[in-house]
């Protein structure tokens, strides 16, 4: 018998107070001062104006925590502005958009039931490190299309691969990563013979590719490479975590769902809304500006506060309250303009079909207990998701 736990579907918005009376937050990191962008209209112009808000800084600057000290690779094509941005998107695109084929959504279909079926037959799991990890690892597999085998490394890893307990930024664990693309790129290199184009990996993809006439250095395979692990890892893992915390406490919810499955794509939506599963995402300044009436320096940093736009109560009607009837979402979780969330599609069915799933083969969960993940931003506390949920699953 488990005794269950309330509040665990709570996410309250730490940015209320200074989203309604200055528009922006402060906060520090590692010495490097943030100004906070926090309503949705202010984020998106910003998003949208890269000359004055850049993402080609040095690699690493924009990301909050900055990764400065501990990766010079950057990025592609998040760390790239247009013009340059242009022609790496145009090379992914395709790629990263092949989860919207059926063949695809089979697969990930067979790894979801398993995930599933493994929850089901366990007293309880963590659904972090149990669930929420092996679903986003064996996914990956997919959006790679490398061997299952793989996915058992990457687990292995854990739930970030720059973070660890000991630190929000981990030297030696992020070489882990780069050592390991470093040694895949090479094999690859090797092995690159012509084969058919469902059989290709996308390292082999990237090998062969070319931007604006000319071939990918290794490097900057890398910094794609680098992104497809970091970017999105730890941000599926909570969006998957905090969708089991909410429908255990909201299990009407999922029983609408199974009952009105054409709801669905609309509930994940504000799921991803509510939650924001990445908090915000930086910007280098240019030149001498202004956001909200607040004078920003050249070559200091911005943050694109999506989870803060999220809630904007000048755009959502209660914004603080999960509504899948929401007839307006224009939502920032996965980014905005030309540097939206190129693993969107990717993260976006993985979520739309574990729902449903859930939906129809599940009666019950229950929260046995819960460690929640709070970020410390400056003058804000924000709960981004859990480090630790230990649940209970009921069939139906």
């Amino acid at each position: 018998m488990t005794t269950k736990i309330s509040g665990v579907s709570q996410f309250n918005d730490a940015f209320a107070t200074q989203r309604t009376t200055s528009g922006i937050g402060q906060m520090d990191d590692q010495n490097d001062p943030i100004s906070m962008i926090l309503g949705l209209k202010e984020v998106r112009k910003a998003a949208h104006n890269c000359a004055t808000f850049q993402s080609g800084a040095k690699p690493g600057r924009i990301v909050i925590p900055s990764e400065v000290a501990i990766r010079e690779t950057r990025q592609i094509p998040f760390e790239v502005d247009p013009p340059e941005h242009k022609g790496f998107r145009e090379l992914l695109n395709p790629w990263f958009k092949r989860p919207q084929d059926k063949s695809y959504q089979i697969k990930l279909q067979q790894i979801i039931d398993i995930t599933i079926a493994q929850a089901l037959s366990a007293d309880s799991l963590d659904i972090v490190a149990d669930f929420a990890l092996p679903l986003q690892s064996k996914a990956l597999t997919l959006l790679l299309n490398t061997p299952m085998d793989n996915a058992q490394t990457w687990i292995d890893w854990g739930t970030h691969v720059f973070r660890s307990e000991s630190s929000h930024l981990d030297a030696n664990k992020a070489n882990i990563l780069y050592d390991y693309i470093d040694a895949e790129i090479d094999k690859a290199s090797i092995n690159n013979q012509p084969c058919e184009a469902s059989e290709q990996d996308l390292y082999t993809v990237l090998l062969n590719a070319e931007v604006d006439g000319k071939k990918l250095t290794k490097e900057q395979i890398k910094g794609v490479m680098i992104l497809t692990f970091a970017g999105g890892r730890d941000t599926v893992i909570n969006a998957i975590t905090n969708t089991l915390a909410y429908f255990s406490e909201n299990m009407d919810d999922l029983k609408r769902i199974a009952a009105e499955p054409n709801i669905n794509n609309r509930a994940v939506e504000e799921l991803i809304r509510y939650f924001s599963p990445l908090t915000q995402m930086g910007r280098v300044v240019t030149e001498d500006t202004a956001v909200c009436e607040h004078a920003i320096k050249a070559d200091s940093r911005i943050s694109l506060c999506w989870a803060s736009a999220n809630r904007d109560e000048n755009v959502f009607s209660h914004p603080n309250t999960v509504d899948f009837d929401r007839k307006v979402n224009p939502h920032v979780s996965f980014g905005f303009s030309h540097h939206n969330c190129l693993g969107a599609t990717h993260a976006r069915q993985i979520l739309r079909q574990l729902v449903l799933t859930l939906a129809n083969k599940v009666n019950d969960i229950d929260v046995v207990s819960a460690d929640e993940n709070i970020e410390q931003l400056g003058e804000f506390s924000r709960k981004v998701g859990f480090n630790r949920l230990v649940v209970s699953l009921s069939a139906k």
